[in-house]
């Protein structure tokens, strides 16, 4: 298994925290702002309450919302199949099979958000993901409780409950930031107000894997 500096957090399933190379990361704000007109627009496949929502990269099945296409070099398809790989080995996953079906950008304005939601891409069972891009100078004004803040919060909810269990994730995002977790794990972003954007990705890896043989696996 690759040694990379990460972090972990548990909350009934793994959420792992990872920095994303800068030369990965300055390639992708560059395709997207170099090549924003050429872009499909998601929406129609997407919960999110955004206008900007547009695919990188889509290799499931050709439908009415969207078809088969790539705007992103190789390298960079294979920095996701190294991180999510990482991820399944962490997490002492045996015999699995990866497939990247799904990567686009959401460019967030004041007002929009994502409400509550999970993936899936050509199967149930995979892995989602959250890079950070561009943030705004600050998330605007909170209304009320301005010492626990909440604008344009990412929030990861676990499937933990009872007493002393940690049963969601709010982390205090940065530029270069990449959270990977699994399709089912629910997580939303809050709105915020004021000037700026705050511009993620998500990639969508499906992993076909026998959850039975992968039981109680050291």
């Amino acid at each position: 298994m690759k040694t990379l500096d990460f972090k972990f957090v548990f909350l009934g399933q793994s959420v792992l925290r990872y920095q994303v190379p800068y030369d990965v990361y300055e390639s992708i704000n560059h395709i997207y702002e170099n090549r924003y007109p050429e872009l499909r627009p998601a929406n129609k496949q997407l919960v999110g309450k955004i206008e900007k929502e547009h695919s990188l990269f889509y290799d499931g099945q050709d439908g009415e919302r969207m078809t088969k296409h790539n705007y992103l070099p190789q390298n960079i398809r294979e920095w996701f199949k190294d991180m999510f790989e990482h991820y399944l080995q962490w997490n002492k996953i045996k015999r699995y099979e990866m497939h990247l079906n799904s990567v686009w950008i959401n460019q967030m304005f004041e007002n929009e958000y994502n409400p509550v939601h999970v993936h899936q891409g050509s199967l149930p069972t995979g892995l989602s993901s959250v890079m950070i891009l561009k943030l705004p100078e600050n998330f605007g004004v909170e209304y009320s409780a301005a010492d626990q803040p909440q604008n344009g919060k990412l929030q990861i909810l676990g499937s933990s409950s009872g007493m002393f269990a940690n049963v969601d994730y709010q982390p205090e995002i940065k530029e270069r930031d990449f959270f990977i977790f699994p399709y089912d794990m629910r997580h939303t972003v809050y709105p915020f107000n004021g000037p700026g954007w705050r511009r993620t990705l998500a990639a969508n890896m499906d992993v076909q894997y026998n959850p039975i043989e992968n039981r109680g696996v050291n």
